[in-house]
C-alpha cells in the first residue's frame, strides 16, 4: 500500500515538473531559426523541445529500418535464417533479461516474482538447461513442489541436464521421507556423476540405511579413488562396513561367509574391538583357537576391553575358575597397569574367592576413577572379606550414585549406546562411536552381575527343635479299701 501511493506521488511530481517546464519554455519568448538550402525557420522553445524528440525517434527507427533491410540482402544472398535471428534477436535480449530478474530475485528471496520472471524467460529463450533449471529453484522457494517436480522431469530429457534434474528430484524425495526412492536417485546419480562428492556422501548414508553394506563398501571405495577420502580412513570404515555385513550374514546362519567377512574386518583395521571380537569367535567356530587368542591378545594390547574379555573367555567356555585365571594371565600380562586390566584380574579372582589378591589386584581403581563397576568389584572383595553389612551396604550405594563408566558414545551427538553399531542411532552419523566416558551415565550392567555376588549371605542354619515338654507325673491312686468303700 505505501509503495502503490509513493508510486503514485512520484508520477504526480514529474507531471508537474514537466508542465512547469513547459510554461517555463513557452513564457520565454525566444525563438529558434533554422536556415535550410535559403529557406528560414522560426520556431519557439516547446516547438524545438518536440522536433528534438521526433529527431530522436526518427533516427530510431532508421536504425532499426536499416538493420531489417540488412536482414533481408543477407536472406536474398542465401542466408535462410538472416530474417527470423533478426526478429529472434529481441526475443532473446529479452529473454535474458528475464532470466538475469529472476535469478536476482531468487537470490534475494522473492520466490514468486522468481517463478515468474522464469517462465517468461522460458518461453522467450527455449534454453532449458537455463531457464528450466530457475523455474524448478523458484517452484521450490515458492512452496510449488509439483511444479519444481515437473521441470526436474523436464530436465531429465536432454542428456546434458539430466544429473540436475535427478539429482533435484533426489533433494526433494530426501525432504519427503521417501528414502527408498531416493536410494535408487542417488543410484542413477551416482552412475551419471561418480566423482561427485555430494552425490558419493547421500548414496553411502542411503546405503547404510538401507544396510546395503556390500554396495557401501564399493561406494567408498569411489571416494578413496577420487581422492576424497584420505587411505586411513578409508581402511578404518571399510572395516566398519566389513563388521557391520559380517552381522548380517550371521543374522541369516550363513556362519562361513560371516566368519570369512568378520576375520576381513580385524585384517583391515585391527584395533578395531568389535571386528576382533568377532573375528575370534569365527576362529573358535572353526576351530582354530590359538589364532582366536592371537587376535585378541593383538586388540588389547591397543584398548583393554569388556568385550574383548568375553570373546577371550569364549575360547575355553568349560574351564574351573582357575585354570581361567591361569590361562587370562597371558592377556592380563599385557597393559597391566590399565583399570580394564586390573577390574578383569579382580573379578576373576572374585571367581576364585582369593579376595585379598583381588583387592591387590584392583589397587586404588575404586577411589583413584570411582565408577559403578568398580565399586561393585571392592563391595564384593569387601563381603567376601567378611566385613560388616553397614560397610557392604555403603559401598553399594556409592556404587549405584557412581558414574557408569565408559560406554559407546557418539562422538558428534553424545548419544549412548548399549552396543556398537556403524551408525550412530540418533543422529545417523556414520563411525563416530567411540568407547569413553558420557557425559550422563545410567545403571551400570556389570552391577546388575555383580549384586547377587554383594547380597549373598551365608544359609543360617537349621533351627534346633526344641525339646518336647516331660509328661506330668499321673496323680497318685487311692487305695483299694477306698475305692471299695466309694463304691458302697
Amino acid at each position: 500500500m505505501l509503495w502503490s501511493l509513493t508510486k503514485v506521488i512520484f508520477f504526480v511530481a514529474v507531471i508537474a515538473a514537466l508542465a512547469l517546464g513547459v510554461g517555463l519554455l513557452a513564457e520565454s519568448g525566444g525563438a529558434m531559426r533554422i536556415l535550410v538550402a535559403g529557406w528560414e525557420f522560426s520556431i519557439g522553445p516547446v516547438q524545438a523541445v518536440v522536433l528534438l524528440l521526433l529527431l530522436v525517434v526518427a533516427v530510431w527507427l532508421a536504425l532499426k529500418i536499416l538493420g531489417l533491410l540488412g536482414a533481408v540482402i543477407r536472406f536474398l544472398n542465401g542466408d535462410e535464417t538472416a530474417i527470423s535471428r533478426y526478429f529472434d534477436r529481441n526475443r532473446e535480449r529479452k529473454g535474458y533479461r528475464a532470466l538475469s530478474e529472476g535469478m536476482m530475485a531468487l537470490a534475494s528471496g522473492e520466490a514468486r516474482v522468481a517463478l515468474a520472471r522464469a517462465q517468461t524467460a522460458e518461453r522467450l529463450l527455449g534454453k532449458p538447461e537455463l531457464t528450466t533449471l530457475l523455474v524448478a529453484q523458484a517452484a521450490e522457494a515458492a512452496g510449488d513442489g509439483k511444479r519444481a517436480t515437473e521441470a526436474y522431469k523436464t530436465l531429465l530429457q536432454d542428456d546434458k541436464t539430466r544429473f540436475v534434474g535427478v539429482r533435484g528430484l533426489l533433494q526433494q524425495k530426501l525432504a519427503e521421507g521417501d528414502r527408498e526412492v531416493a536410494l535408487k536417485l542417488a543410484e542413477k546419480a551416482f552412475e551419471l556423476r561418480p566423482r561427485h562428492a555430494e552425490t558419493q556422501d547421500i548414496l553411502l548414508k542411503l546405503q547404510s540405511d538401507a544396510g546395503d553394506w556390500s554396495g557401501a563398501r564399493a561406494t567408498l571405495g569411489a571416494k578413496l579413488k577420487t581422492g576424497a577420502l584420505p587411505r586411513d580412513v578409508y581402511r578404518r570404515r571399510d572395516a566398519v562396513l566389513a563388521l557391520q555385513q559380517a552381522r548380517t550374514v550371521i543374522d541369516d546362519d550363513a556362519s562361513i561367509e560371516a566368519r570369512e567377512a568378520a576375520i576381513e574386518a580385524n585384517r583391515l583395521s585391527p584395533d578395531l574391538i568389535p571386528a576382533a571380537a568377532m573375528a575370534a569367535r569365527s576362529y573358535v567356530a572353526k576351530g582354530d583357537k590359538k589364532l582366536a587368542t592371537r587376535v585378541v591378545k593383538k586388540a588389547w594390547e591397543v584398548m583393554p576391553h569388556p568385550d574383548l574379555a568375553a570373546a577371550f573367555a569364549g575360547i575355553e567356555p568349560d574351564e574351573n575358575p582357575q585354570e581361567r585365571l591361569k590361562r587370562f594371565r597371558t592377556l592380563t600380562g599385557s597393559q597391566p597397569d590399565h583399570d580394564e586390566t586390573k577390574m578383569l584380574l579382580a573379578e576373576l579372582l572374585l571367581a576364585t574367592e582369593d579376595f585379598p589378591a583381588a583387592r591387590r589386584a584392583l589397587g586404588d581403581v575404586a577411589t583413584r576413577h570411582p565408577t559403578q563397576r568398580s565399586l561393585a568389584i571392592l563391595a564384593a572383595i569387601a563381603r567376601g572379606e567378611g566385613a560388616e553389612d553397614a560397610v557392604v551396604r555403603d559401598l553399594v550405594a556409592k556404587a549405584i550414585a557412581a558414574p557408569r563408566g565408559p560406554q559407546w558414545v557418539c562422538d558428534k551427538c553424545q548419544a549412548i549406546h548399549a552396543s556398537w553399531q556403524p551408525v550412530c542411532e540418533n543422529c545417523g552419523s556414520f563411525d563416530t562411536l567411540s568407547w569413553r566416558e558420557p557425559p550422563a551415565t545410567g545403571p551400570s550392567r556389570a552391577l546388575a552381575e555383580l549384586l547377587p555376588l554383594i547380597e549373598a549371605r551365608p544359609v543360617p542354619p537349621e533351627p534346633e527343635p526344641e525339646p518336647e515338654p516331660e509328661p506330668e507325673p499321673p496323680a497318685p491312686q487311692p487305695p483299694l479299701d477306698e475305692i471299695a468303700r466309694r463304691a458302697n
